[in-house]
């Protein structure tokens, strides 16, 4: 009976431990040091390329247990910008994003696996144009440390493909148009 008890004893103060290591993390888009990015090609031709002007989110993260780590991100769908009005403008119609309807997308992380100190794979649930979809994709650990304003901060970049028509997206933009590829790049700031 003691045994037992000492065993779970031990268990809870080594789960207590961890949880008080994690560091949560505010991404910093007030400051604009993060970025979600896309691009899709027009027509084979070239690159059409735009952003996310307006989108929030948070992470967990400890370099002695990177496993641990979680991230969830909220995008706000109306902040599509791609440098042109009126494309942009059908963009959010209901041939595409249909933002009066879905006016957010969201990722939620379920698991988090490294490889290495700077490399792991993501994956978790993302939501866009009111589909759900499991998803994974690889990101880098750019760095960490001490900011000159006294906070600590710690950055990541992923890049993930995404098929249209997997989120009820079927305007036809050509054979060549059926992914757009997102690009996350993400500063956090460590919260006290």
């Amino acid at each position: 009976m003691n045994k037992t008890l000492a065993t779970v004893a031990l268990a809870l103060a080594l789960t207590t431990s961890a949880m008080i290591n994690a560091a949560d993390y505010v991404i910093d888009t007030k400051d604009a040091h993060a970025s979600i990015q896309f691009k899709i090609k027009h027509l084979g031709y070239s690159w059409l390329t735009g952003r996310f002007n307006k989108f929030e989110g948070q992470f967990s993260y400890d370099e002695k247990a990177p496993n641990d780590a979680k991230i969830a991100v909220t995008i706000a769908t109306k902040s599509l910008d791609s440098n042109h009005a009126d494309r942009d403008k059908h963009l959010k119609s209901k041939d595409f994003l249909e933002v009066s309807k879905f006016k957010e997308a969201k990722f939620v992380s379920t698991k988090i696996q490294f490889s290495d100190d700077d490399n792991a794979q993501v994956e978790g649930d993302f939501t866009l144009h009111g589909v759900t979809k499991k998803i994974s994709f690889p990101v880098v650990k750019i760095g960490e440390g001490n900011d000159p304003w006294g906070g600590y901060r710690v950055g990541f970049s992923g890049n993930v493909s995404l098929k249209l028509a997997d989120y009820g997206i079927d305007y036809n933009l050509g054979p060549a148009s059926t992914h757009v590829d997102l690009s996350l790049h993400i500063e956090g700031i460590k919260q006290k």
